[in-house]
């Protein structure tokens, strides 16, 4: 399989489905990880454009560390848009990763930024598939599968499918770990530990479907993109 994660700021995919990426890797599916925005605003002291280097550098480096594709779309932190210039930049990544799965945020989280990635994904899915709309690359030829990742602390989020990550979850930490700027961000700022909190998440799910860790999703079920068999890891 191809699979893609799409995650509107750099960290979100290792927050919320790398354990489930290096299960797929595992296994021998091709993965590939989008970035919608650059990261700028998430710091104190430096500057949005010397940040955005940063964090595009940390994210560089967690997607090698999968062994994934990478694909940054470079939009400015915390102004992520339903807009068609953004849809026709996702439409292109979508085609070029042709991807028989998306992994993206819930449409409840938090952030507006989430929230608007899981509206670009919900769109650009599909539209990557329709001929009239022109991109550098072709239409995909089949609607891909979309899955709604868990939310950070998984507030109002009820899972459907779960999956095993209890061996994939030291990696997963090490991925997140690589976004050391945000890590300390994040402690400064909101007095949380990052880390500690994923893995808390990841054992509370894991009690829920009867495994030591685990991470949660749901499919998005639409015309001609509901699989008849379980696709996730």
């Amino acid at each position: 399989m191809r699979v893609m994660a799409i995650g509107a700021h750099p960290d979100d995919v290792e927050i919320l489905c790398a354990g489930t990426l290096f299960r797929y890797k595992a296994r021998g599916d091709r993965v590939s990880v989008c970035i919608l925005t650059d990261g700028s605003a998430g710091h104190k002291k430096i500057s949005a454009q010397e940040l955005a280097k940063i964090r595009k550098q940390e994210a560089e480096q967690a997607a090698r560390f999968l062994g994934a594709d990478f694909y940054w779309l470079g939009i400015r932190d915390e102004m992520l848009f339903d807009d068609e210039p953004t849809r026709m930049k996702l439409i292109e990544v979508i085609r070029r990763a042709k991807p028989d799965l998306i992994l993206c945020h819930a449409q409840n989280d938090y952030h507006p930024d989430h929230q608007a990635g899981y509206r670009l994904a919900f769109s650009c899915a599909f539209i990557a598939s329709l001929k009239n709309v022109k991109t550098q690359s072709p239409a995909l030829t089949k609607v891909p599968y979309l899955y709604e990742m868990d939310n950070l602390t998984g507030i109002g989020f009820m899972p459907i499918e779960y999956v095993d990550i209890s061996n994939s979850l030291t990696k997963k930490l090490k991925m997140l770990m690589k976004h050391k700027s945000q890590l300390k961000f994040l402690k400064e700022h909101f007095g949380i530990d990052v880390v500690e909190m994923v893995e808390v998440q990841a054992r509370f799910r894991g009690y829920q479907a009867g495994v030591r860790y685990a991470e949660g999703f749901r499919l998005i079920p639409r015309w001609s993109a509901v699989p008849t068999k379980r696709v996730l890891p």
